[in-house]
């Protein structure tokens, strides 16, 4: 695992805590804060992955 997939899933485990605490205290800003960075982490942990990708077919080669 790559530094970008580590903070992609770390963004993305903040965005669902932000989500669920807006929800509970009735901020929908807070609620669309969070889901913008669940978003911006599944994105980046998507690029740590192609990066990994990447990374095993040059290893194999």
């Amino acid at each position: 695992m790559n530094k970008d997939q580590v903070k992609g899933v770390t963004k993305d485990i903040a965005g669902k805590v932000q989500q669920d605490a807006g929800k509970l205290i009735g901020s929908k800003e807070q609620q669309a804060k969070g889901l913008q960075k669940q978003a911006a982490g599944k994105a980046e942990k998507t690029s740590g992955d192609a990066k990994e990708v990447v990374k095993d077919a040059v290893n194999k080669h």
